[in-house]
C-alpha cells in the first residue's frame, strides 16, 4: 500500500483541514443503495460523492462499516478489519477513500473500543473457559454470594449492565446491549489490538475515526457500585438514577488518547474526534489534554442536548471558549444518528429555525458537522411500529419511539424511494415526505436550504475571520444572540419570533437566511423573527457583552 496516493496527508499545512473545513456524518446505511436491496452501501456513497463536493464538505465522518450481525446497527463489531458485505466490501472502501481524495474530501471511519459484538472470536473463545486465551479481554466477575450481579451497575440501554454466563459461572459486562460485551482495558492486549487495527487503516488512507462512546472505555478496576443521582445533576449525568462515577469519564481514559494521539501524529493531517458525553466543560476540556496530546475534536454534548436558546446556547459557548486549552479547537453539531436531527429537536419543523441553526453552526468558532441531510432542512420521520429496527425504539415503544426516525433514508429526488432505492423495492427503513424535502428540488430552488448552506460554507472558506478568527460575544437584544468572529465579522442569530435590532452597526452583509446580501447597515441592524445575518464591519465590532 506504499505506493498509493494518500488523501489524508497535509504535509505543510499550517492550519489543520479539519480546523477550516466543515464535516458531514453519513449513515452509510440510509445515504445511498447502489444494487436495489433497499441497504445504503458503498458505492451508493461513491455515486453522491458529487453532491458533498457541490456543497462544499471537506470531510465525511463514515458511520459503521465493519462485520457485524446488526443488533444495533454495526456498533456492535465483530471484525474490526473487514467490511460488512451487506454494505460492500473492502475495494469498495477503498475506492471511496480514493474518490473522496480525488474531490478533497477526507474519510474517518467510525471506531467501537468501548465494546464488540458477542459474535466477535475475541468473546466466542472469551466465555468458552475462565482460562481461555481472551478472557480477560472482557470485564468477567463473580457473582455476589447471593448469586446477584457483582455490582448495582446499569446499562445506558436499560436494565443490569451484567449477564451471567451459565457454563463458566461469572458475570460479563455490557454497558449498552447484552450483545455487546465491553472490553476490558486494563488488559494491555487490548490495547495493542487497537493499535494494530487503527495502524491498518490510517495505513490505508482512512483520515482518521470518530471513536464512539470513547468516555466509557475504562472502568473502575474494584468494580466499585455508583452513588445514587442527586436531585442537583443534572438529568444528562444520570443513567436510570445512577452517577456514573465508576462505569465513565475514568481518570485512566486518558492515557489511551494520548497513546492513540501519538499513533495518529505519525500520519500527517489524520483527525481523532471523540464521542464525549460528558456534562460540563471542564470534563470536556481533559479530553483535548494540553491541547496537543488527546483528541483534536471533542463533541460538545451540553451545546447539542441544550435548548434552542438564545442565553443557553451562548453560555455554553461562552464556558468552552473559556475552558478549553490554548491550541484546543471546539466542534460544534445538532444533529446526529442517536439524538436526532435539528430541524425537528430545535426547529420544530419550522424552515426559519432551522436555517438560523445552520448559520449559527457554520459561523461559530470551530468545526461544524452536518448530518445527512441537515443541508435540506429534512426533518425527523415517523416510523410506524412494525417498520422500527432500533432495537431500543423497539424495546420503548410505546413510550418512545427510538432512534429509527433521524436513521431514515436520505431523499435525492421526489417520488416512490426518493431516489434512494429502486421505487419497487421497500427500503430498510421508510422514506420520509419527498415531496417537502428532496435535494433535487431544493437545488432548482435559489432560495432553498440546500442553496443557502452551499454558500455559507463557500463564505466560510473564504473568510479567514470565519473559519479560523477568534469568537467574541456582543450585547445583543433578548432572545437574540450576536458574536464577533476576528477583527470585522459580526454574526447575529435571532432566536425569536419578534424582531430584533442591534445599534452601532455598520458596514455590508456578507450573507442573511433572507436573501440580504449586498445591503449597506448605516448605525443599526434589523432582523426579523428567526433570521440570522453576517456583516463586514471592517473594523472591529460592537460593546461586549
Amino acid at each position: 500500500m506504499a505506493d498509493r496516493a494518500d488523501p489524508a496527508a497535509t504535509a505543510g499545512e499550517v492550519v489543520p483541514w479539519w480546523q477550516r473545513g466543515v464535516l458531514y456524518q453519513v449513515y452509510p446505511r440510509s445515504f445511498a443503495d447502489s444494487n436495489g436491496d433497499g441497504v445504503g452501501d458503498l458505492p451508493g456513497i461513491v455515486d453522491h460523492l458529487d453532491h458533498l463536493q457541490w456543497l462544499g464538505v471537506d470531510g465525511i465522518w463514515l458511520g459503521p462499516v465493519t462485520v457485524s450481525p446488526n443488533v444495533d446497527w454495526g456498533y456492535d463489531v465483530a471484525d474490526y478489519l473487514a467490511v460488512d458485505p451487506e454494505l460492500g466490501t473492502l475495494d469498495d472502501l477503498d475506492r471511496l477513500i480514493a474518490e473522496a481524495g480525488r474531490r478533497g474530501i477526507r474519510v474517518l471511519m467510525d471506531l467501537v473500543p468501548n465494546h464488540t459484538s458477542d459474535q466477535h472470536p475475541w468473546f466466542v473463545d472469551s466465555r468458552t473457559s475462565r482460562t481461555s486465551i481472551h478472557r480477560n479481554w472482557y470485564v468477567w466477575a463473580d457473582p455476589a454470594p447471593d448469586g446477584s450481579p457483582p455490582n448495582n451497575w446499569v446499562s445506558s440501554f436499560g436494565g443490569r449492565a451484567w449477564t451471567l454466563d451459565e457454563a463458566t459461572g461469572q458475570y460479563y459486562l455490557h454497558n449498552h446491549l447484552r450483545e455487546q460485551p465491553d472490553l476490558n482495558w486494563w488488559e494491555p492486549a487490548v490495547g495493542e489490538a487497537f493499535d494494530r487495527i487503527l495502524a491498518y487503516w490510517l495505513e490505508r488512507g482512512v483520515a482518521g475515526f470518530r471513536i464512539d462512546v470513547c468516555n466509557m472505555i475504562i472502568k473502575d478496576a474494584e468494580l466499585r457500585d455508583n452513588p445514587p443521582a442527586l436531585d442537583s445533576d443534572p438529568l444528562d449525568v444520570r443513567i436510570f438514577g445512577q452517577r456514573p462515577e465508576f462505569t465513565s469519564d475514568r481518570p485512566e481514559v486518558h492515557g489511551v488518547l494520548r497513546r492513540w494521539r501519538s499513533l495518529a501524529d505519525r500520519y500527517p493531517g489524520r483527525l481523532l474526534l471523540g464521542e464525549t458525553p460528558v456534562p460540563t466543560m471542564d470534563s470536556l476540556a481533559r479530553y483535548y489534554g494540553d491541547g496537543t496530546d488527546e483528541l483534536h475534536l471533542a463533541f460538545n454534548f451540553p451545546f447539542l442536548t441544550a435548548p434552542f436558546e438564545a442565553e443557553a446556547l451562548r453560555d455554553i459557548v461562552e464556558a468552552s471558549e473559556r475552558a478549553l486549552p490554548a491550541g484546543a479547537w471546539p466542534v460544534w453539531t445538532g444533529s446526529n444518528h442517536d439524538l436526532g436531527r435539528l430541524a425537528t429537536r430545535w426547529a420544530r419543523g419550522d424552515r426559519a429555525k432551522a436555517r438560523a441553526a445552520l448559520v449559527m453552526l457554520l459561523c461559530l468558532r470551530g468545526t461544524p458537522v452536518l448530518y445527512q441531510g441537515d443541508e435540506l432542512g429534512l426533518v425527523d420521520t415517523e416510523v410506524p411500529h412494525g417498520a422500527m429496527r432500533d432495537p431500543l425504539g423497539i424495546a420503548y415503544y410505546p413510550h418512545w419511539a427510538g432512534r429509527d426516525g433521524c436513521r431514515t433514508p436520505m431523499p435525492w429526488r421526489d417520488g416512490p424511494g426518493g431516489g434512494f432505492t429502486g421505487a419497487d423495492v421497500p427500503p430498510w427503513l421508510p422514506v420520509g415526505d419527498t415531496g417537502s424535502y428532496n435535494l433535487g428540488d431544493q437545488r432548482d430552488d435559489a432560495d432553498s436550504t440546500v442553496n443557502m448552506v452551499r454558500e455559507l460554507i463557500d463564505l466560510r472558506r473564504r473568510q479567514p475571520a470565519l473559519h479560523g478568527g477568534s469568537y467574541r460575544s456582543l450585547a445583543a437584544p433578548p432572545d437574540a444572540w450576536a458574536w464577533c468572529r476576528g477583527e470585522s465579522l459580526t454574526v447575529l442569530v435571532n432566536l425569536s419570533d419578534d424582531g430584533a435590532a442591534m445599534n452601532d452597526v455598520e458596514g455590508t452583509v456578507l450573507f442573511g437566511t433572507e436573501r440580504r446580501r449586498g445591503e449597506s447597515v448605516d448605525g443599526g441592524l434589523r432582523v426579523g423573527r428567526w433570521e440570522a445575518v453576517v456583516v463586514d464591519t471592517g473594523t472591529e465590532a460592537g460593546p461586549v457583552r
